[in-house]
C-alpha cells in the first residue's frame, strides 16, 4: 500500500496536478507524445520536498528499530524456551533471568506475585463435600482454607457444568485443562500452605484513629469495649468474622473439651447457623413478594408494587429511589460544590 501524504502542507489539488505532470518512465512513454503547453504553476517547495521524501521503495526492507532487534535477539537466546508450553506449570517471563522465581510473572515488577488458582480436583472436593455429604458451607471453607464466598461460587458454577454434561451441551474441556496447566494451582491436599485467610476483619474507618479511654485496673477490658469506645455502631471482631463459631471452637478446646468433640459442636452450630440464615432470607422473600398485587392473565403475569416516589432521602440520592443509579446525575462536574470530603464516614 502506498504511503499517505498529509493534506496539511499540500492540498488535494496541487497533489492531482503535479501526479499529471509528473514524467512517466521511459518505458511507459508513447511513441508520439505532442507537446503540449502546460499553464500549470509550479508547486511550492514543501510539496515539493513531502512528494520527494515520501516516495519509497518496497524492495528494500526497513530497518529495525532497537527494540525490535533486541526482541529478536532475545528469542533466538533466553526466549527459546518460551516458544513451546512444556511441563505442569506456569512458564513466566521471569524464568529467563537467573534470580527469577516461580511466581513473578513479571520482571520489571518483582513486587507482584501470582496467587495460585483451584485445581479441578480442588474444585471437585469442594462440589462433593457441600453437596453430596451435606456439609455447611461454613465446615467446608474452615476445612479446605478457602473463602466461604468462593465455595459458593464453586459449587453454582459446578453445578452448572454438571447440568451442562447432562444436557450433552458443548464444553470447552480441553482449552480449560490448557490453561490450568499455565497457571499455577493449589489442590488443597498434603502439606500445600493455606489457599487464603477466611475470617478477615473488615476495618471500619473509625477504629483507624488513636484514642486514649481511661480504664480501671479492675475491670477487664474486652474487645467488645473497645468497639464500643470507637463508637456505639462498631462491631467487635468476634461479631464480624465469616466464621465465628471457629473462635467457639478453639475457647472450647483451651477450655478441655476434645477435639473431636469441639468439631462435632462446631459442625452442628453451623449447620443451625446456616438454616436460620436460610429461613430469614426466606422469610424477607415471601413478606416482599407478599407485597405484589399479582394479576394472572393468559399469556402475562403483571406484579404490581406500591412505592413511595418521595423516599428518596435527603439529597435525593437514596439507593432505594426509582432512578437513583440511571436517572440521577453525579456531582462529579457541577461548579461551586466541595468535592474534598469533610467527614470521614
Amino acid at each position: 500500500m502506498p504511503p499517505r501524504i498529509r493534506s496539511s502542507n499540500c492540498p488535494p489539488q496541487q497533489l492531482l496536478l503535479n501526479y499529471l505532470d509528473a514524467p512517466l518512465p521511459s518505458s511507459l512513454l508513447p511513441l508520439h507524445r505532442p507537446a503540449v503547453a502546460s499553464s500549470t504553476p509550479s508547486l511550492p517547495s514543501p510539496c515539493r520536498r513531502q512528494q520527494q521524501t515520501s516516495s519509497f521503495s518496497t524492495s528494500q526492507p526497513l530497518e529495525m528499530t532497537k527494540p525490535q532487534r533486541e526482541f529478536r535477539l532475545f528469542l533466538k537466546r533466553a526466549g527459546k524456551q518460551f516458544e513451546k508450553h512444556e511441563g505442569n506449570g506456569p512458564m513466566y517471563l521471569s524464568l529467563a533471568k537467573p534470580e527469577g522465581g516461580n511466581n513473578t510473572p513479571f520482571p520489571s515488577n518483582k513486587m507482584f506475585k501470582s496467587e495460585p488458582v483451584l485445581s479441578s480436583r480442588a474444585r471437585q472436593m469442594i462440589w462433593e463435600a457441600v453437596m453430596l455429604q451435606g456439609m455447611p458451607l461454613k465446615a467446608v471453607s474452615a476445612q479446605y482454607h478457602v473463602d466461604m464466598r468462593r465455595v459458593a461460587a464453586v459449587v453454582r458454577l459446578m453445578e452448572i457444568e454438571k447440568r451442562m454434561e447432562k444436557e450433552n451441551a458443548p464444553m470447552a474441556i480441553p482449552y480449560a485443562r490448557a490453561v490450568e496447566k499455565m497457571l499455577p494451582r493449589a489442590n488443597l491436599m498434603g502439606e500445600e500452605e493455606p489457599f487464603e485467610p477466611i475470617n478477615d476483619v473488615h476495618v471500619h474507618s473509625f477504629t483507624m484513629q488513636q484514642l486514649f479511654v481511661p480504664v480501671s485496673e479492675s475491670r477487664e477490658f474486652t474487645r467488645k469495649d473497645a468497639a464500643k469506645a470507637f463508637g456505639d455502631h462498631i462491631l467487635p471482631p468476634d461479631h464480624k468474622m465469616r466464621i465465628p463459631e471457629l473462635v467457639k471452637m478453639e475457647r472450647d478446646i483451651l477450655s478441655g473439651v476434645p477435639q473431636a468433640q469441639a468439631e462435632k459442636d462446631f459442625l452442628a452450630r453451623t449447620r443451625e447457623s446456616e438454616r436460620l440464615f436460610a429461613e430469614s432470607q426466606k422469610y424477607v422473600a415471601a413478606k416482599k413478594e407478599a407485597k405484589k398485587l399479582k394479576v394472572d392473565t393468559e399469556r402475562f403475569e403483571f406484579r404490581i408494587e406500591k412505592f413511595n416516589s418521595q423516599a428518596v432521602g435527603k439529597r435525593g440520592r437514596a439507593r432505594n429511589a426509582v432512578g437513583w443509579r440511571y436517572g440521577v446525575p453525579f456531582n462529579d462536574r457541577q461548579k461551586g460544590l466541595y468535592k474534598i470530603p469533610t467527614s470521614v464516614g
